[in-house]
């Protein structure tokens, strides 16, 4: 099996919305970004599916050093073969693939927030970055363009909050409460009922207001996004509708997401991927 079959491997198997968004690239960008998506699936597996913490510490160690022999030209893991050959030409940067393993990290380190300030900036490492890492494979017309990259960074955010509201419950279950700690209390939910799975109105009003922070979030992100670059970023701005469409299903659930996880199916997805490539 070659890099780019195990990295394709790798992202097909997680049926994730990202995975929808890349068939609309052109074969090298597509690579690129399947790569990029199976180091960043590899790194977040170690947290989600080790279970003694030490031993997730010194996998996380392990993809550290790999990223330094990335760059250093002598990349030992089939991702990091993949990814080799389109550092120069899309200028990806190692910090940035540093800062996804920070996000991880914190995973592993810290568990609640106490608000919204420390939330956003756990959100920059686990997908802020990503976007990033993802624009500059998209393409943009000026490379290092700090609007369209303001655009990748809120996207990621954006799409972050929204895995957070899908996410209550099972992260919950993880023992893991990403809601900030003073919006618990403004809206008078006790840790308690997330950890027990008790929905409540008080819990309801909670998550129509996480709702409306992760919609102007992601609004904000196309609003920054400049017109020339609009076309060059239509894999991003799908995977977006396609987040924005989950979002708006979640609170026509009624914000069940203690109860189970909501989904989109998978022909849904490549529809809305497909319809919002059209029109990019």
């Amino acid at each position: 099996m070659s890099p780019d079959q195990y990295c394709q491997q790798k992202a097909a198997a997680s049926g994730s919305s990202f995975y929808y968004a890349f068939r609309l690239l052109p074969t090298e960008k597509r690579a690129a970004i399947t790569a990029f998506y199976a180091f960043c699936r590899e790194v977040d597996d170690v947290v989600d599916e080790v279970t003694d913490p030490n031993v997730a510490r010194t996998k996380l160690a392990f993809w550290r050093q790999e990223i330094e022999a990335l760059f250093a030209g002598a990349p030992k893991h089939p991702v990091t073969k993949a990814i080799e050959r389109h550092i120069a030409p899309m200028q990806l940067p190692a910090s940035a693939f540093h800062t996804v393993i920070d996000g991880m990290q914190q995973d592993l380190e810290k568990n609640r927030y106490l608000n919204i300030d420390e939330l956003r900036g756990y959100c920059y490492r686990a997908a802020g970055v990503v976007g990033e890492v993802s624009a500059r494979i998209f393409g943009m017309r000026t490379m290092n363009d700090p609007r369209t990259l303001e655009y990748a960074r809120l996207l990621g955010e954006s799409l972050q909050l929204i895995n957070i509201i899908r996410d209550v419950g099972e992260d919950a279950r993880r023992g893991r409460i990403y809601l900030p700690s003073d919006e618990l209390t403004r809206f008078g939910v006790a840790t308690s009922d997330l950890l027990h799975a008790k929905s409540s109105p008080e819990f309801v009003s909670l998550m129509q207001f996480q709702h409306d922070r992760a919609a102007s979030t992601y609004k904000a992100a196309l609003a920054a996004l400049p017109a020339e670059d609009k076309s060059a970023q239509k894999s991003g701005l799908a995977m977006a509708a396609i987040y924005r469409t989950l979002l708006e299903e979640i609170r026509r659930d009624g914000f069940r997401v203690l109860e189970h996880r909501v989904a989109l199916t998978p022909i849904r997805k490549l529809w809305i991927a497909c319809k919002t490539a059209a029109f990019a």
